[in-house]
Formats: C-alpha cells, structure tokens, sequence
C-alpha cells in the first residue's frame, strides 16, 4: 500500500498484478477494503492492473474533519479520474462498490474520457437522502436493529471488530469475514477519534456531503460497457436499486447474486471476476 497524489489531495491505493496491464480502479466505499482480497487477485491472474484506493477522510487517504467535509460527490468523482491520471493507465475500467458506487457513476458521466468500463455494486442512482418513488428504501427493521446498537469504544480494537461483526449478522453478510475486515480498517485508520473511525467503519461521512445536482437522468448518457452486481438479500440497497441502473444505462448488464447481501461474499468471487473481465 501506498498514496498517490490527485487532485491535489493523497489517496491511499494498493496494487495487484502488472504495471503495463490494463487498469482496473476500484473505488472503496469508503474504504478499499470493501473490495475482497481474493477479487482483486483473481481480476490480476486475469491480465489487470487492479488499483483499489480509499476515498477521502479514510484508510490512508486525505483525512481532514469528517464531521464537516470541505468537498462534494463531484470532487470525489474528480478524484477518480485524477488518479487514473496520475497512475498513467487510461482509460481504465472504474469499479464502485456502496458510496463509490454512486462516486463511480458520477465520474464515468462527468469524466467519461477516463474511463472504458464501468462496473457497479450494491449502489443506487440517488444520492444519501430520501429515494426516489420508485426505488426501494432501506429494510426499516433491518436498519432499526443497526441502528439501534450502542456504539463501541472506538480505542477498543476487538470491540470495534465484534461490533461489525454484529453488524453483518443483521445486514445478512458473512460476521466472521466482517470481523476480519474491520480489525484491518481499524489497523489503517489514522487515530481513534470518533468521526474519523466512524468514517472508516461505517461510511457515514457520506451522509454529510453536499450531492447536488442529481445525476439519475443522466444514466442514459453512460455510453462505456457497464456491469450492475446487486446482492438479491441486500436490506440496505434493496436488488430493486440494482435493477432500475441497469434498465436505465444502455445495455448495462444485471448480475444480481442470490445469496449475497451488501458485500460480495466468498462464493461469488469468482463469478463476479468472470464478468468483469468480461467487461473489459
């Protein structure tokens, strides 16, 4: 692992496979830990050049005040197409998982020089907020247990580790991969305060930013082959989200994964490498 300066910030990145491969840029949501280790090197074995990265305000990234973020999704949009700039691998297939998601589709609509390919997971095509109409909204029940925890002590490295560990029992992910997975963040996050692991943890700095001008009407204007994967047991972006991108992106392909949730669980790792290869 190590940074790279874009856009005149530091974004933490950790590479897999050749330099002189074709770039594939996984944007973390928030951290590059959302993407499986086990991905990253399969799309390697399969002739890529894999670059996950942290977003803003996580892992070894720019970490300024996560209570008050001083940027807006378009910025961090710029972010991505800045660093696929600054590693020299464009255009390159840009892939967003969660809030990158919603990072990944504003920087292939805003920046779309950058970028050859486009693969979208577990995401949807409005901003933190309230949804549109039509689309699911978050599992009230589910999100009534996850919310309804006490926070852990944020200094207490195991408590943070069970914490999410519960956390992916409610949401119907894997806990003991959870737990591993936290432990690691918890490892890079760059002090205990509360915001900061917060937004490395639980992603909730996004919550806080600026979003406008909305971006869904402009989906049919994606004209880069595009791979939507949605968990089918996904409580936080019911697998309707999913569906409405890949109906509104020109020939965007629908990978939704029967017994996935909000993560990509270990059984579908190497389905969801297929398609992405696939892709380009």
């Amino acid at each position: 692992m190590t940074t790279v300066h874009a856009h005149e910030i530091a974004l933490g990145i950790e590479s897999f496979g050749a330099d002189d491969a074709p770039l594939v840029l996984l944007a973390g949501g928030t951290t590059m830990l959302s993407w499986p280790d086990a991905l990253c090197e399969r799309l390697a074995a399969g002739g890529r050049r894999v670059v996950r990265y942290d977003l803003r305000d996580s892992g070894e990234s720019t970490t300024k005040d996560p209570d008050a973020p001083a940027y807006t999704l378009r910025d961090l949009a710029a972010d991505a197409a800045a660093l696929v700039d600054a590693l020299g691998g464009g255009p390159a297939h840009l892939a967003g998982i969660g809030v990158g998601g919603m990072v990944a589709q504003v920087a292939v609509l805003d920046h779309p020089g950058a970028f050859s390919a486009l693969t979208l997971v577990g995401t949807r095509a409005v901003a933190p907020g309230p949804a549109d109409d039509d689309l699911p909204e978050h599992d009230q029940a589910t999100m009534g247990r996850l919310f309804a925890r006490a926070m852990p002590d944020w200094a207490d490295r195991e408590a943070v580790a069970r914490f999410a560990a519960d956390g992916a029992k409610i949401l119907g992910n894997d806990p003991v991969a959870a737990r591993k997975i936290a432990a690691r963040i918890w490892d890079r996050t760059p002090g205990t305060a509360p915001p900061v692991q917060l937004a490395n943890q639980m992603g909730l700095v996004f919550s806080r930013l600026d979003c406008a001008p909305r971006w869904r009407e402009r989906l049919p204007g994606i004209e880069v082959p595009t791979l939507v994967v949605h968990g089918r047991r996904d409580p936080f972006f019911p697998v309707g989200n999913g569906e409405a991108i890949a109906r509104e992106i020109p020939g965007a392909r629908l990978l939704v994964l029967d017994e996935a949730a909000t993560a990509i669980p270990d059984t579908a790792i190497g389905e969801v490498t297929e398609a992405m290869l696939t892709l380009g």
